[in-house]
């Protein structure tokens, strides 16, 4: 496979809305309730955990995919990396959905649980901490967001990786104003208790 190719089918797998498929098949669209994301969390409010569940599967999948393959294939780190970054834009900009889609939380999972499943089990022990004590998923996404560079700069990872990584922080930074907005003025909402839901 080419490396235009990949790119590509990358971009493309990344753009499939799962939340959207699965939604629909429960008879509902996520885009229509709730915070009208199309990621786990948002799913959840409307379809309960087994579709959060598929959902966050699916996204955290389309991520892994492309990216496993491209080493796999023995493409370099830098190839690697514009694979990564083309599947994260697919899922937050989706070709399927007019250039709209979710935050990215799921596939960042996967990409880099990929890439460095040690960067992956910093990024989770924040965001369990961060969802735990303020039980806000926004402000645990956007925790475990910032800290990837600094946790892939540490661990010594490839430039390339470590550009990918304060490019995908910008991005979910970005995809997440509309709840910076909701933090500054008091109104973002908490998961309750029993609930568990992430990304």
């Amino acid at each position: 496979m080419t490396v235009a190719a990949l790119l590509i089918a990358a971009y493309l797998i990344g753009s499939i809305p799962f939340g959207v498929i699965i939604g629909r098949l429960r008879g509902f669209d996520p885009r229509t309730v709730g915070s009208r994301n199309i990621g786990m969390t948002n799913v959840a409010r409307a379809g309960g955990m087994t579709a959060a569940a598929l959902t966050f599967l699916g996204d955290a999948l389309k991520g892994a995919i492309p990216v496993a393959f491209a080493r796999f294939d023995g493409f370099s780190a830098k190839v690697i990396a514009a694979t990564a970054f083309c599947a994260f834009v697919g899922a937050i900009c989706s070709v399927f959905l007019k250039f709209r889609g979710g935050k990215g939380i799921s596939a960042a999972l996967g990409i880099w649980l990929v890439i460095s499943p040690a960067t992956t089990a910093v990024l989770i022990v924040v965001f369990a901490l961060l969802a735990a004590s303020t039980r806000i998923i926004s402000i645990a996404s956007m925790s475990a967001a910032i800290v990837l560079p600094p946790t892939v700069a540490i661990l010594g990872l490839p430039r390339h990786y470590l550009l990918l990584a304060i490019l995908m922080t910008a991005l979910v930074l970005f995809r997440h104003r509309e709840n910076i907005q909701r933090l500054v003025s008091g109104e973002e909402k908490r998961i309750k208790p029993k609930d568990s839901q992430t990304g």
